[in-house]
């Protein structure tokens, strides 16, 4: 379900914001980040509306998805009929630290360990017009044996 992973050696946008203006988000912006991610999801996949969550996003994000396309990549958490409301009631688990991989792009992995089945997320931010936006998505369901 990976979307619009930054590739290695892309072209960079002439005009570079200054790393003093794309602040390294901290615990609790970092966790807003997150579950406003999974709650837009939710309610995509609630709705069959995917054009908030791609509205939400960063420009490459958008050029590169839209709504048709978000409602196939979310097909199957949709058709298990997983609750990612539930990922909002508990703190994310990261299996990796939170780590620039670019300049301008923040990627976040980890897990929530919700029951009965986790969700694992990999999620990828850019910094643009002054806030981190979603960059890049997949999200798995994990068994709770593999989640922990």
């Amino acid at each position: 379900m990976s979307q619009n992973a930054p590739a290695p050696g892309t072209a960079q946008p002439s005009v570079q914001v200054p790393p003093s203006l794309r602040p390294t988000p901290g615990q609790l912006e970092l966790s807003k980040m997150i579950w406003s991610t999974m709650a837009a999801v939710d309610h995509a996949n609630r709705s069959g509306n995917y054009s908030v969550l791609r509205d939400l996003s960063a420009q490459g994000f958008q050029i590169n998805n839209n709504a048709a396309q978000l409602a196939q990549v979310f097909a199957g958490i949709r058709n298990l009929n997983i609750d990612l409301a539930n990922t909002l009631l508990v703190p994310p688990t990261y299996e990796v630290a939170p780590q620039f991989v670019r300049e301008d792009i923040f990627r976040v992995q980890g897990v929530f360990q919700i029951r009965p089945i986790s969700i694992g997320f990999d999620l990828y931010y850019q910094w643009e017009s002054g806030r981190w936006k979603l960059y890049g998505i997949d999200l798995q369901p994990l068994e709770m044996v593999q989640a922990q």
